[in-house]
């Protein structure tokens, strides 16, 4: 197995550790365990918890920040960075990329929060493309906001909304980003 592969798996093993059993209870001990190695192997790729979570929160990111470069890449007209924010940001809320996010966030927030650096010098690129995004900047900042709102509610389990209503909701916001409400 490459080094790549085995790095993916403790990333991997590290963000359903966050996601299953809380932020509290990211261990080296217990992501070598989960990815099936010893400490001694997950510390040749990571020889720390903050370079671990780093590295959460680093892979997260690139992948986010990618999904949303590659919709974009495809997308053509105005409003084509908020759509493509809005689309990456609920695909990936339910895929395997959205947790490992929530759970770099999380990891970040409860152990590290100097990690988030990069995060948010990711998201005020993003915010300068959505501000200049050929749709009212207001609206845009104010579409991107409500996912960002919706998001946070779904990551941390707080007044989340029934699959029907969240449908809705995501197509408002789909819809007022092609400033057809």
């Amino acid at each position: 197995m490459n080094r790549n592969s085995k790095r993916n798996d403790i990333l991997s093993a590290a963000s359903s550790i966050v996601n299953t059993l809380g932020a509290e209870k990211l261990t080296l001990e217990a992501v070598a365990k989960q990815a099936g190695m010893s400490k001694g192997g997950l510390l040749h790729h990571f020889p720390n918890k903050q370079a671990l979570v780093h590295a959460m929160m680093e892979h997260s990111t690139v992948s986010f920040i990618s999904n949303v470069t590659d919709k974009v890449s495809y997308a053509t007209g105005e409003g084509k960075w908020t759509l493509a924010y809005i689309e990456a940001t609920f695909a990936d809320a339910a895929n395997d990329c959205g947790k490992e996010i929530n759970a770099a966030i999380i990891s970040s927030l409860f152990s590290s929060p100097d990690v988030l650096g990069k995060l948010q010098s990711e998201y005020a690129e993003l915010q300068k493309h959505i501000e200049n995004d050929g749709i009212d900047p207001v609206l845009a900042t104010i579409i991107r906001l409500a996912a960002d709102g919706l998001w946070f509610s779904e990551m941390v389990g707080v007044g989340e909304l029934d699959g029907d209503l969240r449908h809705k909701v995501i197509e408002y916001l789909i819809q007022m980003a092609k400033n057809e409400k």
